[in-house]
């Protein structure tokens, strides 16, 4: 007698995946992109703290385990070949994945790191983040905080790609993969150079201002984007006598007479002295939206949701006392370590 198993519907369009050799191994994943990032087997031994012979071993036990040639000796040198930089390009996916589902899985279980990664605008370093970082302290003292400072595209490409826990930054357009708690809102005002024939006056009219040189900030920051919406509005292409990648020295260009700009009103604690910042008239004014972002994945990690219910004891605090501002000047804690300016 014939007999037909039938499968489960669900289960039709099941492909089993291909069985992974036992020899091929996180680990030498690991080793596989060292040594095509230092180009040797005695420098990728140095960065992996293990021996030359350990490294070779584990590049031919992984060319086993894949069932494929990886490497081509040429004298005592090992040349890569375009499958290996194939593989490469696979596992920095997959370790970037699983670095990243062994860090939402803790976060589940109720662990989270001893630390927690802030990326933030560097106009926002002299107010809003010893605020936050303070507030963190008092829900978590025994979490320390590692300050990644950048624009808002360096940020939001560095909490993709999990280099940042959160992001302090101008609002990001809606995506299905991050989420954001609104900081507080921030007016943009036209920056002279005290003495300047636009110095002392009530307001600015950007539709007179078409023969002034200004400066402005690179590409990617939230105040790049207001400056040029603004001159969007006025009807003309300012003529841009430089442009820097921070804040900061935008403000001393201005206090140095190469030009105007525009500043959000945040920055107004750490302005130079011969700097004046002016309102905009009523059809050129703009705000900007400052909020915190992180991505959905990691909405249960604990010390991100400490990190958020300091951002909004900051924001109410703001709304309760419009008249002194959270984000007049203050100092980094020193629990702070700022990893790097980008």
């Amino acid at each position: 007698m014939n007999a037909t198993i039938h499968s489960p519907a669900h289960l039709a369009d099941i492909s089993v995946p291909t069985p992974i050799d036992e020899q091929v191994t996180f680990r030498k994943l690991e080793v596989l992109l060292t040594f095509l990032e230092t180009g040797s087997l005695g420098r990728a031994a140095e960065r992996l703290g293990t021996s030359a012979v350990s490294v070779h071993r584990a590049l031919h036990s992984l060319e086993a385990g894949v069932r494929c040639t990886l490497f081509r000796p040429e004298g005592r040198n090992l040349i890569p070949t375009e499958a290996a930089r194939e593989l490469a390009e696979v596992a920095r996916d997959v370790l970037r994945t699983m670095s990243e589902g062994i860090r939402t899985t803790r976060a589940v279980a109720g662990y989270a790191a001893d630390s927690i990664r802030i990326g933030s605008l560097y106009s926002l370093t002299s107010g809003t983040v010893p605020a936050l970082v303070m507030g963190l302290r008092l829900r978590r003292p025994e979490v320390g905080a590692e300050l990644v400072l950048g624009s808002n595209a360096d940020l939001l490409r560095k909490l993709r790609d999990g280099l940042v826990d959160a992001a302090l930054l101008g609002e990001p357009a809606p995506s299905p993969d991050i989420e954001t708690q609104l900081l507080f809102e921030d007016d943009i005002f036209f920056a002279t150079r005290r003495g300047s024939p636009y110095a002392g006056r009530p307001s600015i009219d950007l539709a007179t201002c078409a023969d002034e040189r200004f400066v402005s900030l690179t590409e990617g920051f939230v105040t790049h984007d207001r400056f040029h919406e603004a001159f969007r509005t006025a009807g003309y292409a300012p003529t841009i006598a430089m442009t820097t990648g921070d804040i900061f020295s935008l403000m001393n260009l201005v206090g140095g007479g190469m030009g105007c700009t525009l500043l959000p009103g945040r920055i107004r604690p750490a302005l130079p002295g011969e700097v004046e910042l002016i309102p905009l008239d009523p059809r050129f004014r703009l705000r900007q939206k400052i909020c915190v972002a992180f991505l959905r994945t990691r909405e249960r990690d604990p010390n991100l949701l400490s990190l958020l219910a300091a951002c909004r004891s900051y924001a109410t605090e703001l709304d309760r006392q419009p008249g002194t501002d959270p984000r007049r000047g203050a100092t980094v804690p020193e629990t702070v370590t700022i990893a790097e300016r980008v």
